[in-house]
This record gives C-alpha cells, sequence and structure tokens, in this order.
C-alpha cells in the first residue's frame, strides 16, 4: 500500500510521543521519507503531515503566483514558516509539540486520518465532530443530487 488509508487513535506517552500507526509508517518507508513535515490546515483544528512532496504540492503553487503580490508572501508564510519537522524516532513514535498542540487542542490522545498522499492528526473529539459535519454535508449534496435527477427525470404533461 502507498497511500494513507484509514485511521487510528493513539495514547501519548509521559515524555509527549505519540506512536504513528503501523500502516502509516509503512507508507512512510515505502515512499523513503526520512522526516516528515506538518503544516496546520487554515480551516480546521488539524495538521497535514507528509513526506517534502506535501511541500513541493505548495511550492509549486506559489510559484504560479506574482511574487510581488501578497498572496505569495502569505503562501510562502504558510508553507515555509507555520510547519514544523518530525522525527519519527526508532520506534515509530513522533513528539507532540507545544506548536502542534495549540493549534489542534491536543492532549491526551492523537486521532490519525489518512488522506491519500498525506495524513492528518486531530484532537479526537474535534476529529469527531468534523466527520459528523463532513457526511452531513455529503448527504445533503446526495440528497439534493436525487432530487434534482427525479425532477429531470418528470415529463411534462
Amino acid at each position: 500500500m502507498d497511500r494513507f488509508l484509514s485511521s487510528a487513535v493513539n495514547r501519548i506517552d509521559a515524555k509527549g510521543r505519540v506512536s504513528v500507526p503501523a500502516h502509516f509508517r509503512a507508507v512512510v518507508q515505502k515512499r523513503g521519507y526520512s522526516e516528515l513535515y506538518a503544516l496546520r490546515c487554515l480551516d480546521r483544528p488539524a495538521m497535514d503531515v507528509g513526506g517534502l512532496d506535501l511541500l513541493d504540492r505548495y511550492e509549486q503553487r506559489i510559484a504560479q503566483e506574482d511574487p510581488f503580490l501578497q498572496t505569495a508572501d502569505d503562501m510562502s508564510f504558510f508553507c515555509h514558516g507555520d510547519g514544523t519537522f518530525l522525527k519519527l524516532d526508532q520506534d515509530g513514535r513522533i513528539t507532540m509539540s507545544d506548536f502542534i498542540r495549540e493549534h489542534t487542542g491536543i492532549s491526551a490522545e492523537v486521532a490519525f486520518v489518512g488522506r491519500g498522499n498525506f495524513f492528518q492528526i486531530w484532537e479526537p473529539g474535534r476529529l469527531s465532530t468534523y466527520g459528523a459535519e463532513a457526511r452531513a454535508r455529503l448527504l445533503q449534496l446526495r440528497q439534493g443530487t436525487k432530487a434534482h435527477e427525479a425532477k429531470a427525470g418528470e415529463r411534462p404533461e
């Protein structure tokens, strides 16, 4: 498997470390990541975590911007100055720094959520709330699509 899939919740130990789920570590190893980079999500209390390819994706987008505009400066601040490197120790753990805890609200447990090419870390309660909201939005979209399809299938008399 070469994608971050599924989710897991692990406890933080007394030294502030948490084990990255084994299936996520397998992806990290397969991709050859020597360290991970974590960026704060802009619109959620979560961290996006991946290899340097995650950073590359943002840098490619920055390169498309006019370097004299505020947008390019803001994007550079976001991806270069508003993130942190995470080092996996020999036991597959990462340290939950104050930087991460302050943004996510993480205290005793960490929820890991696969997002394909990267994964996220969340405070479990906040993830649960977000998951319920996301499912509700998708259900509403699905119901709206079904209503539209039903209306399109009606024949005028």
